[in-house]
């Protein structure tokens, strides 16, 4: 009897322990491809939002406090270059806001 009260306790152990589900990624826990992405994204949704951006990119992307200085400024100037080498190839969409910003550059 001892031995079988042994294995159920190690069993409801093991039973529990495989329940344990992983928690989901909080928006602190994104990394700076996937915050630069939902930049974009955003811009390209939320006429508002690209206007801010336009108007002065730094307020604007004042609430993205997990962005490193260096993809605030390409995210600021329209680096399109600096933001294909971090993130990969961007769509059409992803771009709206990087195609806007050198349409405002003055030569």
């Amino acid at each position: 009897m001892v031995v079988q009260t042994s294995a159920r306790i190690k069993e409801g152990t093991e039973s529990r322990e495989r329940k344990v589900e992983p928690t989901k990624p909080t928006k602190k826990e994104l990394t700076g491809k996937e915050v630069i992405l939902a930049v974009l994204a955003r811009a390209a949704d939320e006429s508002a939002f690209l206007a801010r951006l336009a108007e002065d990119p730094a307020e604007a992307l004042g609430e993205y406090y997990t962005l490193t200085k260096e993809e605030l400024a390409a995210l600021a100037s329209g680096d399109i270059k600096r933001i294909e080498r971090w993130c990969g190839k961007l769509d059409k969409r992803h771009a709206t806001w990087l195609w806007c910003r050198l349409g405002q550059e003055k030569w």
